[in-house]
C-alpha cells in the first residue's frame, strides 16, 4: 500500500535532497532547490515488485549476502559481446562486457543514435535478441534511420517507444535480450517518483533500475545523456559515478571526423580513442587515423609542425598551427583550440625568457588540426617550434616530426613510448625527428631510416630551421 508522498528539495547540480528550501545548496550552486515529491511504498510493495521482475535471480540461487573467494570468480574478459564496430570495441577495451552499464554522450547530430543502432543491428545479426527503447523518437523515425545505416535490418532487432521504467521492465522479463539501449535516459520515468521525467530523482531512480537489471541478468546497458551547452553531461554526477563506463562523442558537425574517447571505463584504459567517418550510410571506423589528418598538411609552410602523442595503444600523428600578429591596442590575444590556455601561456613566456623572442606585442594564435584535444604534454616543443616560425617568419621542413614536454627552466624532458611514435613517423614517411636528448639515446639502433636528432633545452631550436 503507497504511503502519503514526501516533498524534498534536490539540488539540480550535484543531488543534494533537503527537507527544506535553500537559497543556496552545500555544493556552491544558487537558486537549484527543486521541489520533488517521491512516492513511498511499503515493504510488502517493494518485495512483490522485485519477485515479479526477476531481481529475485540472486536470492533465489541462496547466494545474496554471502561472500565469495576471489580467487574462485572466473573473469569476465572472453564474455565480451563483440559489437561489430573495431573502433567502438577499441574503446570499450574489446567489447561490451555482460552487466555492464555504459554512458555514452555528444551534442545533438554528433551521431550517438547512429553508432548505437549500428553496434545493435551488429550484434542481432549475431544471433543475440537486442532492445531498443527510445523515449524521443517513434518507432517509425528509427525505422527510416536503421534503413539508411544498416542496410538488411535483423528480426532480432526490437523496437519500443516507451519511456516508463516499469514497462521496460516486464518487456526485458519477456523478451530477455543480450543487449540493451536506452536512448535517452533523460526521458525515463518511474511511477515511484511524482517528479518529471529528466529531474534528479528520476535520473537517479531509473539509473538504479537499470543496473539492477544489467547486473542481475547480465545484460550489456547502453545509456543515452544529453550534454549542456558547455559540453559537460546534464544533470547531477550521480550517473556518471553509478555506469561503468563513459563515452564522450565530440567533432564538428560541419565536418566528418568523429572522435569517441572513454572517459570513464572499468574494463579498460581511458586513454584509448576511436576515429569514425560520417558518411551517407552511417559511421565508418578510421584505422588510419594518423594519414588523414596529415594528408592535408602542407610543404614547408610558416607557423605549422607536426607532433605526436601516444592514445592508447597507438601513436597518433598531429599537426599544430601558430600564428602571431602585431596587437593593435590594449593586451595581447591568447587563442588556444586544442591545448590547454594555461599550458599555451606557460610556454610562451618561457620563449620569451629563454630565446628572447618579443612575445608582449604579438597576439598568438595556436590550433590542433582536426579538432582533437590530445591529452599529455608531447605536444608542448611542436607548439614552441610553431609559434617561433610564425615570428621569425622562417618554415620548419614538413617531413620534420617534433615532440617533447618543455619544462620552465627551458629543459626538454623525456617522453613516453617514442620508439613506437618514431616507427610510426617512419612509416608514413617523415625523415627527421626532433625530440628531447635523452629519447634520442634511447632510440639509437632501433633500425629504421629517419633521422633522429635529441636536443638538450630550447636554446638549441634556433639552429633546427
Amino acid at each position: 500500500m503507497a504511503k502519503k508522498p514526501k516533498t524534498v528539495f534536490v539540488c539540480q547540480e550535484c543531488g543534494y535532497e533537503s527537507s527544506k528550501w535553500m537559497g543556496q545548496c552545500i555544493c556552491g550552486a544558487w537558486n537549484s532547490m527543486v521541489e520533488e515529491k517521491v512516492v513511498q511504498t511499503s515493504a510488502d510493495d517493494r518485495r512483490r515488485r522485485t519477485s515479479g521482475s526477476g531481481a529475485g535471480s540472486a536470492s533465489a540461487s541462496g547466494r545474496a549476502g554471502r561472500p565469495s573467494r576471489l580467487s574462485g570468480i572466473r573473469s569476465g574478459e572472453t564474455d565480451r559481446v563483440d559489437t561489430g564496430i573495431s573502433e567502438l570495441n577499441r574503446v570499450l577495451g574489446g567489447g561490451l562486457v555482460p552487466g555492464s552499464l555504459t554512458l555514452i554522450s555528444g551534442e545533438p547530430g554528433i551521431g550517438k543514435s547512429t553508432i548505437i543502432i549500428q553496434a545493435a543491428a551488429n550484434i542481432a545479426r549475431s544471433g543475440g535478441t537486442v532492445l531498443y527503447v527510445s523515449g524521443e523518437e517513434s518507432e517509425e523515425q528509427i525505422k527510416m534511420r536503421a534503413d539508411r545505416v544498416c542496410g538488411d535490418i535483423p528480426d532480432q532487432l526490437y523496437i519500443l517507444a516507451e519511456t516508463n521504467m516499469e514497462s521496460i521492465q516486464a518487456v526485458c522479463r519477456d523478451l530477455s535480450p543480450v543487449f540493451l539501449i536506452i536512448d535517452s535516459i533523460q526521458t525515463m520515468y518511474t511511477d515511484q517518483m511524482e517528479s518529471a521525467p529528466g529531474s534528479v530523482s528520476q535520473v537517479r531512480a531509473c539509473g538504479n533500475e537499470l543496473m539492477r537489471i544489467g547486473k542481475t541478468d547480465r545484460i550489456p546497458v547502453f545509456i543515452v545523456a544529453h550534454v549542456t551547452k558547455s559540453g559537460d553531461l546534464a544533470g547531477p554526477r550521480i550517473v556518471e559515478h553509478m555506469v561503468d563506463c563513459v563515452l564522450s562523442f565530440t567533432g564538428d558537425r560541419t565536418h566528418e571526423m568523429r572522435i569517441l574517447r572513454a572517459q570513464k571505463n572499468r574494463f579498460g584504459t581511458t586513454s584509448e580513442i576511436g576515429a569514425f567517418e560520417m558518411g551517407q550510410n552511417g559511421l565508418t571506423g578510421i584505422e588510419n587515423l594518423s594519414g588523414l589528418l596529415m594528408e592535408e598538411m602542407a610543404e614547408d609552410s610558416e607557423g605549422a609542425a607536426a607532433t605526436a602523442v601516444y592514445e592508447g595503444t597507438r601513436p597518433l600523428i598531429l599537426e599544430v598551427q601558430a600564428l602571431t600578429s602585431p596587437c593593435g591596442a590594449g593586451f595581447p590575444r591568447r587563442t588556444a583550440l586544442g591545448i590547454d590556455h594555461n599550458r599555451l601561456n606557460m610556454i610562451l613566456a618561457v620563449l620569451e625568457k629563454k630565446l628572447g623572442l618579443r612575445l608582449g606585442t604579438q597576439d598568438v594564435y595556436v590550433n590542433i588540426v582536426g579538432g582533437l584535444r590530445p591529452e599529455g604534454t608531447y605536444t608542448d616543443l611542436a607548439v614552441a617550434m610553431a609559434v617561433m616560425s610564425s615570428c621569425l617568419g622562417k618554415s620548419l621542413d614538413s617531413k620534420t616530426l617534433v615532440l617533447g614536454e618543455i619544462g620552465l627552466t627551458g629543459d626538454l624532458r623525456s617522453v613516453q613510448n617514442a620508439e613506437k611514435i618514431v616507427r610510426e613517423a617512419d612509416r608514413l614517411g617523415f625523415r627527421r625527428v626532433i625530440l628531447p636528448l635523452r629519447n634520442a639515446e634511447r632510440l639509437k639502433g632501433i633500425g629504421t631510416e629517419i633521422r633522429v636528432i635529441g636536443i638538450r633545452s630550447i636554446s638549441e631550436l634556433r639552429a633546427l630551421f
